[in-house]
């Protein structure tokens, strides 16, 4: 079994994030999704709409996603990788090279994203600040 894991705050549910999602899954067959705990998003910055328990349960109800976990630092996806036996890392394009450093302990994959639509675009465009 190929294992697949991403990370996001996945706040604002929207079409961009399910096509992430769905070709993440294509790439293994069980993909995981730490999930930023509502401290962690406090930690940098970020104010979620929904709660993390919210979250978690849009994202489990999604057909891609085998399991959520809580990502509550940085720094734990060296461990999330060892923990979970997973073989690929994947995340946006946006954070390209950023994580070339997970090339040591699995296959580390970029996908571009949904050039017309993010989380904060929305915000932006209800006029909200994406950081309150």
């Amino acid at each position: 079994m190929k294992r697949v894991i991403t990370y996001g705050t996945f706040d604002l549910l929207h079409y961009g994030h399910i096509n992430l999602l769905k070709r993440a899954k294509e790439l293994g067959d069980y993909l995981i999704v730490g999930l930023s705990t509502n401290e962690f998003n406090e930690q940098k910055g970020k104010k979620c709409y929904f709660p993390y328990e919210e979250r978690k349960k849009l994202l489990e109800a999604i057909r891609y996603v085998d399991l959520v976990i809580p990502k509550e630092c940085w720094e734990q996806k060296i461990d999330d990788i060892r923990k979970y036996d997973v073989d690929i890392f994947v995340m946006g394009d946006d954070w390209k090279g950023k994580f070339d450093y997970l090339k040591d302990y699995c296959e580390v994959v970029y996908l571009s994203r949904t050039p017309e639509i993010s989380t904060t675009k929305i915000k932006q465009d209800l006029g909200l600040d994406s950081t309150k």
